[in-house]
């Protein structure tokens, strides 16, 4: 995550990709098929059931999942995930619909969000309390909403404004997109939507170059002044993919001299293809590594500084998938995992239940729990995962996935036994002077996902 932001939108449902495949012709959607349904983090199928529709596309996506933590804490809360709320309890994590509308060069596309989603990753930015209304609420339903226009130079140039995926750390929003579900720390710490202008440049075919300008870091407000500024730059084949996302911002509220670098890459390859054969028909791996760094406002990047400069605080972090499909990609078994370093604990997930710990102690967030997460300068935060899972795909409409996955971290984190939310369990309950969350260094889970999308 270096200097520019980030993001494929170009998987925006894939319906918007690289590699559109529309009778068209037109430029920016060639009718040359890049193949991007193996990729993890892309749309697998290979068309729509609205494709003949003229001027709108529709879409409609749902996540159905079932979790079992082995700490099994009384509340039932999961800690640390955008992929998973409530253990031990059947959940609609998420509903979407909506889709895509194309006429002439006008286009735009709207996707709603319902279901668990809609309160686990809107209570993560803090941009909404600089200022007043309530912004988490007003895009709380929203996954994609922009209007743009279509221009036919080079291989397509699209102008979008409005609320966006990000897509930084590889892995889809769309959990229908993704090889694994609970996604490692690399991608469940970094962005999933911006809002703002992105300029999607197809250079040719295989070749796409994207601009940003947004409000800030996951963040439907700003939390200083300076607006955030990134880039993406994908390139692929049928075989290969890299991209690159970078970003730079001011995204510590009320620290505007604070300054943020990021930068990720990923790299997919699919090694083997026999999409025929009834034993194993695919093998691809996938590959992400991500840098950045916090400087200036009492932190100093990547060196501990003195008194003035501040300690360290930075971001490092790496994950690897590897995806087998089989019986003509009907079935496929995923292993990966991946890890995380990151002093300072500015991309850290808050521990659900505690509240947010940002530089004005009298932030109103601090009515989310009587406990803060600390993540002051200089505090360490180091975190490994490692999960597998076999899907069984009978179609290119529902998916049905188990999967297992390990944490940990190096500062209690994960919801124990006792749970983060009372001694009961409940919210009604009141605390003891004694009680605090029960926060544990390691995680083990099974988890059941039914997945549709049309």
């Amino acid at each position: 995550m270096k200097v520019v932001v980030l993001c494929v939108a170009l998987v925006a449902s894939g319906m918007t990709s690289l590699a559109h495949d529309d009778s068209t012709g037109r430029a920016g959607e060639p009718p040359e098929v890049i193949d991007q349904t193996w990729h993890n983090g892309s749309d697998r199928r290979d068309s729509s059931l609205f494709k003949d529709m003229q001027f709108f596309t529709p879409s409609v996506m749902m996540d159905v999942n079932y979790t079992y933590s082995f700490n099994n804490p009384i509340d039932n809360t999961v800690v640390g995930s955008t992929a998973l709320a409530r253990n031990n309890e059947l959940q609609l994590q998420a509903l979407h619909f909506g889709g895509d509308f194309n006429y002439k060069g006008a286009r735009a596309r709207i996707m709603t969000q319902f279901g668990m989603r809609s309160i686990v990753v809107p209570r993560n930015d803090y941009s909404v309390y600089r200022g007043q209304y309530q912004l988490a609420d007003v895009y709380r339903y929203l996954s994609e909403a922009y209007v743009g226009y279509h221009f036919d130079a080079l291989h397509g140039i699209n102008v979008d404004f409005g609320l966006f995926l990000s897509y930084i750390g590889l892995n889809s929003y769309y959990q229908s997109e993704n090889w694994e579900y609970q996604a490692s720390f690399t991608s469940d710490n970094t962005p999933w939507f911006f809002n703002g202008l992105r300029i999607q440049i197809f250079v040719n075919k295989n070749l796409k170059i994207e601009p940003w300008i947004i409000n800030g870091w996951q963040s439907y407000g700003k939390f200083n002044s300076m607006p955030g500024l990134g880039a993406n730059i994908t390139w692929m084949n049928n075989n290969f993919k890299f991209l690159t996302n970078d970003y730079i911002g001011t995204d510590a509220g009320g620290v505007p001299e604070r300054v943020r670098f990021h930068s990720d890459n990923s790299v997919l390859f699919k090694y083997y293809n026999e999409p025929d054969s009834k034993g194993v028909s695919r093998m691809a791996f996938s590959l992400t590594g991500d840098i950045g760094f916090e400087k200036g406002g009492g932190v100093n990047g990547f060196t501990d500084g003195d008194s003035l400069q501040g300690p360290a605080q930075y971001f490092t972090s790496v994950m690897f998938y590897n995806r087998i499909w089989f019986a003509k990609n009907k079935f496929a078994w995923t292993v990966g995992g991946g890890m995380m370093k990151n002093p300072g604990r500015y991309l850290v997930l808050y521990p659900t239940g505690q509240a947010s710990p940002l530089p004005n102690p009298a932030s109103p967030t601090g009515t989310e729990g009587a406990y803060p997460f600390s993540a002051r300068p200089g505090d360490q935060f180091e975190g490994w995962d490692v999960s597998t899972n076999i899907s069984w795909m009978p179609d290119q409409i529902v998916e049905f996935r188990l999967e297992y996955v390990h944490r940990e971290a190096s500062v209690p984190y994960f919801a124990g036994p006792g749970g983060v939310t009372s001694p009961s369990g409940f919210q009604w309950t009141s605390l003891p002077p004694d009680w605090r969350p029960d926060l544990v260094k390691t995680e083990n889970r099974i988890l059941f996902a039914a997945l549709f999308r049309i």
